[in-house]
């Protein structure tokens, strides 16, 4: 069994940053699969500033990193490290405890990944449950998290299908240009695949339009199709093109602790509220039912 002592790093302390995210009634313990195919979307930096906005708010956050170039894992503050334990290790058995770390942020974990997540997609091919692995393993773990955010390779691969296994919910970013719409019809079948044989609870958290510029006639379009086929289902908060969010990952924080008077800091806090919000109307509808 491994053991990773956490690291002695300073807790980041949020102040006022509290109440400008409500919480009460927000359906916790709660699986997001954050995935699309095509790279480049903004799915690791949703994983990585999502989540520090919801620690923010209070909530306890556990960041998953499924994908094997773990850039989540640095843009955390970690850096790349093939002997530390992470995901390929829960995958194969691991205990959850031995693999999660601290991050610098008070409530939020990360379970880190390496180069060796590649090998599990060729290693589980025959193992027995392969698909459900990650989600065995989380079981373990909900009660402990508000929000479990799992950030998925740009690939549906075995990888991938453990992760929407494993989710309540899928949260899907979405670069406002025209092949970003080609891609997403792909992910969709995946999806409706996976709630028809293995996780038929799965349902989409949202649309998240990301790298947004409303000057661009093709985004504004891209918007419009989005909206108009996903409906409700499309965020209200867009991430917009801003250079302090892309800077942000070679210094190993997210933007709130590089700069929290950014446009990409308060998008995600918007987005935070918003899914907060979300959760908490979902908790008062099925308490109604």
């Amino acid at each position: 069994m491994f053991h990773v002592k956490p690291l002695a790093r300073p807790v980041l302390q949020w102040g006022s940053i509290r109440t400008f995210i409500p919480t009460q009634g927000a359906a916790l313990g709660r699986i997001i699969a954050i995935a699309n195919q095509k790279g480049g979307v903004g799915k690791t930096t949703t994983a990585i500033n999502l989540s520090a906005s919801l620690a923010a708010a209070d909530c306890r956050v556990l960041v998953v990193d499924c994908d094997p170039q773990a850039n989540s894992t640095s843009g955390l503050g970690f850096p790349q490290d093939a002997e530390r334990p992470g995901v390929y290790d829960l995958l194969m058995g691991a205990e959850p405890d031995a693999v999660i770390l601290e991050t610098a942020f008070d409530s939020l974990h990360l379970i880190p990944s390496s180069r060796h997540l590649a090998g599990a997609n060729v290693e589980l091919v025959d193992a027995d449950g392969r698909e459900q692995r990650l989600k065995k393993q989380l079981a373990k773990l909900r009660d402990r998290y508000d929000f479990i955010m799992l950030d998925c390779p740009p690939a549906l691969d075995l990888l991938t299908i453990n992760a929407l296994t494993a989710a309540d919910a899928v949260l899907i970013p979405i670069q406002c240009e025209y092949f970003a719409l080609e891609g997403i019809s792909a992910l969709m079948d995946t999806v409706d695949s996976i709630q028809q044989s293995l996780n038929p609870g799965l349902s989409i958290e949202g649309v998240l339009l990301t790298m947004f510029d409303e000057r661009m006639t093709l985004t504004r379009q891209v918007e419009a199709d989005l909206r108009e086929f996903f409906q409700e289902d499309v965020f209200q908060t867009v991430i917009p093109r801003n250079v302090r969010l892309a800077e942000a990952p070679s210094h190993g924080k997210p933007v709130m602790q590089y700069d929290l008077r950014s446009r990409g800091a308060e998008s995600y806090l918007n987005l935070a509220r918003e899914i907060l919000a979300r959760s908490g109307s979902r908790t008062a509808h099925q308490g109604r039912a």
